[in-house]
């Protein structure tokens, strides 16, 4: 399916630019030769279903995807930020024994066990240029239920789990984020989300493809960067994680001006802070859209859009996507009550790869998804957040959630960003510790910060401890990752 969607844009945009990097340029027919003669290379040198690609976010990458699917295989994109030992045990729950890969990475690739193909040493130019004089074959026949995609991911907690996103997953959920958002084909996006992250190849890979749409890749994120290729490039979607536009806030040199191509500025893969919603809003003019979702929702599940926006929440729920609150025996709340937010759809993930267990603890019979994320959707289908289910906080018998902390804190003039976690304690069951970073020239002791909280919250909600940092841990998106704040009490 998604081999097809490629081809029927290609048919109706040949010459139009689907993909660029800093280095190179593909048009949508150039797009597609260069798939089927990395499904030549795919066919050619490996024997697993499952085939590994390793590559920055770039050009390259989408004719190496849509290459694997065109093979009959499944694509499995790999995260090159983990660390090796983590990185081989992906390698080989996914079975896999070739990955395709560039020359910059070829000592991590080299060191996991399987067969490496550089793009460098394949002989890419010549059988470009002879694709031309060949037939181009019909893709593989695939159902909605066929499996397209494994993407690892460790969430908040464990080793990474293979996520199975099938033809249908990802065809249901671009199809539904451009109907909501009302995307159209003559958008340029900027990529700078990596592609073996959900968000990237969904929003910056399959979403332009199905438009028609041009996409521009940045293989790493520098604000000056970004900054130059929203005005060089005429950018008029941008998707990112909060964290980024903080940094682009930073930039002394940036102005409103250089966001006037802009229609969309997109948040997700984390919250976006109110604070930072403002400040944005106030410097460059533009609000920030709110999306939310999971790998294992393929990824957009709710996203909240400018003609619709209401404070505080990330938005309603795609079409054809089922959003509720659940409490711990299963039962659905009434509205604007707070539970365990449970998601339906066809974008909800086949499962699990090879781990039964774990997929029956989060998808019920019925076809709910458990996404673990704590939360409410109000009378209108509004869906607001408030954390992480596991992340949850309880003090002497009292729930607490983490993000109403942080974002009294994110108040704080002096106050970049922060985390709150839970520390085990003897009197209280658990205490609330907060992680924060300063903004630059800026100075607040513990004290201080206490004391701001006490002014804005409940007494038991208030941290125990502040610990100021000069960064917090992040995952391989931008991402602030917890779980490793435990490691550092």
């Amino acid at each position: 399916m998604l081999v097809e969607e490629l081809l029927v844009t290609a048919d109706r945009a040949a010459g139009r630019v689907a993909l660029a990097d800093p280095m190179r340029s593909m048009t949508y027919a150039n797009l597609v030769r260069f798939a089927n003669v990395m499904r030549r290379q795919v066919d050619a040198h490996s024997r697993s279903q499952n085939v590994g690609i390793m590559l920055p976010a770039a050009a390259a990458f989408g004719g190496v995807f849509y290459g694997a699917l065109w093979a009959g295989r499944i694509a499995v994109p790999l995260n090159f930020l983990l660390p090796p030992a983590e990185l081989r045990g992906v390698v080989e729950d996914a079975g896999i024994d070739t990955i395709f890969t560039i020359r910059h990475f070829a000592e991590l690739a080299g060191g996991l066990g399987v067969r490496v193909c550089l793009l460098e040493d394949l002989p890419l130019k010549r059988e470009m240029v002879l694709e031309r004089l060949r037939r181009k074959p019909a893709p593989p026949r695939r159902s909605a239920g066929d499996l397209a995609v494994i993407l690892y991911t460790s969430g908040t907690s464990g080793l990474p789990k293979g996520v199975c996103l099938t033809h249908g997953n990802l065809t249901s959920d671009c199809r539904a984020s451009i109907e909501a958002a009302r995307l159209v084909g003559e958008h340029n996006f900027l990529g700078i989300l990596p592609l073996f992250h959900t968000f990237g190849l969904t929003a910056m890979l399959l979403i332009p493809v199905a438009l028609g749409a041009r996409v521009y890749y940045l293989p790493r994120f520098s604000p000056m960067q970004v900054l130059g290729a929203i005005r060089d490039q005429r950018i008029s979607v941008m998707m990112a994680v909060a964290s980024m536009y903080s940094a682009l806030m930073r930039l002394k040199a940036a102005a409103p001006a250089d966001w006037a191509s802009v229609q969309y500025v997109i948040s997700g893969g984390e919250a976006l802070p109110q604070v930072v919603y403002d400040a944005f809003k106030e410097k460059f003019g533009k609000p920030i859209v709110q999306g939310y979702g999971l790998t294992e929702t393929s990824p957009v599940a709710a996203i909240d859009l400018p003609w619709s926006h209401r404070v505080g929440t990330v938005g309603r729920p795609l079409p054809g996507v089922t959003i509720t609150a659940f409490d711990d025996e299963g039962q659905s709340l009434s509205a604007d009550a707070v539970g365990e937010l449970w998601i339906r759809g066809p974008t909800v993930m086949q499962g699990y790869y090879h781990k039964p267990e774990e997929t029956a603890a989060v998808l019920t019979p019925e076809g709910w998804f458990k996404s673990g994320d704590m939360g409410a959707v109000d009378a209108d289908g509004y869906v607001r957040i408030t954390g992480r289910k596991k992340e949850m906080i309880i003090v002497g018998g009292e729930n607490v959630y983490p993000r109403e902390i942080e974002s009294v804190l994110d108040a704080h003039p002096a106050v970049a960003e922060s985390a709150v976690i839970g520390a085990a304690d003897g009197s209280r069951g658990e205490a609330i510790v907060a992680f924060v970073t300063l903004k630059e020239g800026a100075s607040a002791g513990e004290i201080e910060l206490r004391d701001f909280c006490r002014d804005r919250i409940a007494g038991y909600k208030i941290p125990r401890r502040v610990i100021i940092r000069s960064d917090l841990p992040r995952g391989p998106t931008g991402k602030l990752f917890k779980r490793k704040l435990h490691e550092l009490l």
